[in-house]
């Protein structure tokens, strides 16, 4: 059996990487660690659906401004997820049945937080055959680090101020209007625009940006039908100040300071994670990202399993929590 299985979108690994797995594990282990289910991907989404509405329904029940400061994170957090779901079904691992896959990660997942699963499936694909290099075209989202300490307070300042959340909306709509290149990453790519007339800007946005707008609607619709519409600006102010902050701190664990080679195991980083931090920026076990790397095709509530066999075979070492991790992001010294 392959290392990828193939219900999923292949990944092509390096040799090195590749002959490691099949040294480390049987034909046996591998089905039972690839194997995936409808139940387990519904439940997930469920799950994380099931804490937006109790957040919105706290701060409902009990309107004040310590309600509302925990409910942005926590529903920052959920969006996260929603994105790492989207990211599970670009790798074909949500759902058994790929149908149920793909249009539960897009609808469900992917457009409430203003992702397209088809365009970030292809993206994130050459992030996978790639990672360790320059032509990784997530790069920029760690390439920056390690940095000083007050260069990554700033960072994080502006992430909760709405000012990267701001930029990153303002280059959504760019993207979906055809006039940047669609990315999930820090680099800005122009699109030639010779040839286009003015109205082709707002169709290609609403084409493009139909998914977001309509499954908004319905967030905002729902929550007017229960007499709370201004429970949407809770989605719209978590987006743009604790998610941008989470997706750093994810980004930065995952790959931030790590040797640009090709093995998996060595430009990929697992971070041990707290129960709090799982619910803020490393849902459905995502901090488990050097398995996920080394094996893609495995869903995200099997990854802790893989974990546990390359510690018992002396392939993998004591994950660092993420406060290490950060403190090693701000290790590098003020110029003089």
């Amino acid at each position: 059996m392959s290392i990828d299985a193939p219900t999923s979108t292949p990944v092509e690994l390096p040799a090195v990487t590749r002959r490691r797995l099949r040294s480390l594990l049987s034909p046996e282990e591998i089905a039972g660690l690839t194997a995936r289910s409808d139940g387990r991907g519904l439940l997930a989404i469920v799950l994380s659906w099931g804490l937006i509405v109790a957040s919105f329904a706290m701060v409902a029940l009990w309107p004040g401004v310590l309600t509302v400061l925990l409910a942005l994170p926590l529903l920052a957090g959920r969006q996260l997820a929603l994105a790492i779901l989207q990211h599970e079904a670009a790798h074909g691992t949500l759902f058994r049945t790929r149908r149920l896959n793909d249009f539960f990660g897009d609808w469900f997942c992917a457009r409430p937080v203003w992702q397209n699963l088809h365009k970030y499936r292809a993206h994130h694909l050459v992030h996978h055959t790639r990672t360790g290099s320059d032509e990784d075209p997530d790069i920029s989202l760690h390439a920056s680090y390690p940095t000083t300490p007050a260069s990554l307070r700033r960072k994080m300042l502006r992430d909760l101020s709405g000012y990267t959340g701001l930029k990153l909306m303002l280059g959504l709509a760019l993207m979906d209007a055809g006039i940047l290149k669609w990315t999930v990453a820090n680099d800005v790519q122009k699109l030639p625009q010779e040839g286009r007339r003015w109205w082709n800007y707002p169709a290609d946005f609403l084409r493009n940006a139909g998914g977001m707008l309509l499954t908004n609607a319905l967030l905002a619709g729902i929550l007017a039908a229960t007499g709370h519409a201004w429970l949407y600006l809770l989605w719209v102010l978590a987006y743009i100040t604790p998610f941008p902050l989470f997706v750093r701190i994810r980004s930065i664990a995952e790959h931030g300071m790590l040797p640009r080679v090709a093995d998996m195991f060595q430009n990929t980083r697992t971070t041990r994670a707290r129960a709090w931090q799982r619910l803020f920026f490393a849902p459905a076990n995502v901090n488990y990202h050097q398995e996920h790397h080394a094996m893609a095709s495995v869903p995200f509530y099997r990854l802790p399993k893989l974990h546990a066999l390359l510690r018992q075979r002396g392939a993998a070492d004591e994950p660092p929590g993420y406060g290490e991790v950060l403190k090693l992001a701000a290790s590098a010294q003020a110029p003089a």
